[in-house]
């Protein structure tokens, strides 16, 4: 090998250090538009390989766990079916998710009345059939206060919750029996009907963690004396982020966009260590934390 050559690969690696430095240098959140199909952990791979790309890293492996160079994570996962607002940490970001995503979320969903499936959204099987034509749309009104405020709701059995370390969704699909979690307390602060054109239906909610909108419509559809599910479902906030103000498409995912976009993280307190600290020492297992965050969690 030559001189120059040896010079032009040395500059080439300078170069290619250099823009992954400044990559790793980004901590804080930010948030990305999650189209409709593939799970969050598919658009968090697309998103990750996407800026390992822009800072040179030839063929980056998004999915390999083990020293990865860039560290990034979601919070508050979307379902493959669903669109909207997903909130990505990035650095020290990671580590502040929870924190930093404390308050609602807002949601649209478009329901169909007189089918429900089994997943309880349009990607299931149709389970049953009812009626819905004795349905009017101040009725519908009527119960939505049934389902406003601190109401009990019982998950899906298609969701992320954990049985045995496992999320339930995956053993139902590998034909295991799985039965229903007990209802828990979640809070509902508005919900309002957008519009009625039998048997389609769309609602805004907004609520609390832990809420899952496809129960929402599985409960307003039986308190009718009819069954539905969800057809559409979008988040159009999550904690301080918006659809129209935040969220980045995919033809911005890079380091100019998201370093304009990212909210720094604050310096922990002393008390927030000591407890992180404390934490820690008495994480649960997997069996006993019952994790909510995955697909099919809202």
């Amino acid at each position: 090998m030559t001189s120059s050559s040896r010079a032009v690969i040395a500059t080439s690696m300078a170069v290619q250090n250099s823009s992954l430095f400044k990559l790793q240098s980004l901590n804080g959140i930010f948030a990305i538009y999650k189209k409709q199909g593939p799970t969050s952990a598919d658009v968090l791979n697309s998103l990750k390989k996407a800026l390992l790309k822009e800072a040179g890293v030839a063929n980056p492996n998004p999915r390999k766990r083990k020293k990865q160079p860039l560290k990034i994570g979601h919070g508050g996962t979307l379902d493959s079916n669903a669109s909207g607002v997903l909130v990505v940490g990035i650095g020290e970001g990671t580590k502040m998710l929870t924190t930093m995503l404390a308050g609602s979320k807002k949601y649209r969903a478009v329901g169909e009345l007189g089918k429900g499936t089994d997943t309880l959204d349009v990607t299931g099987n149709v389970v049953e059939e009812k009626s819905y034509d004795h349905i009017t749309k101040e009725a519908f009104e009527g119960k939505l206060k049934q389902f406003t405020g601190e109401i009990m709701q019982v998950p899906p059995l298609y969701s992320a919750l954990k049985r045995d370390g496992q999320r339930m969704s995956v053993l139902l699909k590998q034909g295991q029996e799985v039965e229903a979690k007990p209802a828990r307390p979640v809070t509902v602060y508005n919900l309002s009907l957008q519009d009625f054109s039998p048997p389609y239906f769309t609602i805004d909610v907004e609520c609390g963690g832990g809420f899952y909108v496809r129960s929402l419509v599985d409960d307003l559809a039986k308190a009718l004396s009819s069954c539905a599910h969800i057809k559409e479902l979008t988040r159009t906030k999550q904690g301080q982020f918006t659809l129209e103000e935040h969220a980045l498409k995919e033809d911005r995912w890079t380091w100019t966009d998201i370093s304009q976009a990212l909210q720094p993280c604050p310096e922990p307190s002393g008390q927030q260590k000591h407890a992180k600290k404390e934490k820690s020492k008495h994480k649960p297992t997997p069996s006993e934390s019952g994790g909510d965050n995955g697909d099919k969690n809202d």
